[in-house]
């Protein structure tokens, strides 16, 4: 584990500087949904019922997600999430991750997470072939589904990178693509009390915060995060209820 985050940190910093001018939100030129706009198009009730009692139309929500879990410090995390009752969204890597700790998978989905998919091994889909996007995106979906009984519907294309062909093929295989907001860039630092001080900084209404819990300084930030911002008044929500009452859309990229 401690090579995989090495070989992850290694690509996270060699894309930072390919991506410097949107850092916050991902690569790509796609429309963009904000989650306010998802919300003013209602779902069908039978679908938005299972995603809480929160309404994001009233209260001051945000959303922690994940990425590339889930790793040896996931347990430790999971029981955090617990304690402080905060729901979360998991963007999940297959190889070397869901293939090595399956039962954190069904722990996930069993505490009320959202499991989703961050590809098979990391591949930026942008430079890969259509059938490779396609393998990417269908081997997670097939794991996850096998492991919770509840196929994904959103993905996070590594390091944000998207166009047209990922749209497509998402679409195909009922993924919306979900972007972020607030970044603390916890690939660069193993310093908890900095990357807590960079969510914060960045933290807004709606917003949708990436962190890595593959990273040694990531974990230990987690409690002063949700402690700080539920003082601030915000509501912790998955994704699908940042979204809720509407859904997020195949082939749609939210931010």
């Amino acid at each position: 584990m401690k090579k995989t985050g090495a070989r992850l940190r290694a690509v996270a910093i060699s894309a930072a500087a390919t991506c410097l001018a949107v850092t916050l939100t991902g690569c790509g030129g796609a429309d963009i949904t904000h989650p306010s706009a998802a919300r003013a198009r209602p779902a069908a009730t039978t679908q938005a019922a299972r995603f809480g009692a929160v309404d994001c139309r009233e209260a001051k929500c945000i959303a922690l997600t994940f990425d590339a879990g889930p790793s040896e410090n996931s347990a430790r995390l999971l029981d955090i999430l617990k304690e402080k009752q905060v729901p979360a969204t998991f963007f999940l890597l297959g190889e070397r991750h869901i293939e090595k700790y399956p039962e954190l998978v069904r722990r996930m989905a069993a505490e009320g997470h959202e499991v989703a998919s961050h590809t098979w091994d990391h591949k930026i889909l942008t430079q890969i072939t259509p059938e490779e996007i396609r393998e990417e995106l269908q081997r997670p979906n097939d794991e996850i589904e096998r492991l919770t009984g509840r196929r994904p519907t959103l993905m996070r294309p590594p390091q944000g990178r998207t166009d047209e062909t990922v749209h497509e093929i998402s679409r195909e295989l009922g993924l919306a693509e979900v972007l972020w907001t607030v970044t603390a860039k916890d690939y660069t630092t193993t310093d908890s009390a900095l990357i807590q001080r960079r969510v914060l900084a960045q933290a807004d209404r709606d917003g949708i915060i990436l962190l890595h819990d593959i990273y040694d300084g990531t974990v230990p930030a987690v409690p002063g995060i949700i402690d700080a911002l539920k003082e601030r008044g915000y509501v912790f929500v998955t994704v699908p209820q940042l979204l809720a009452p509407g859904t997020a859309v195949p082939g749609q990229v939210y931010r």
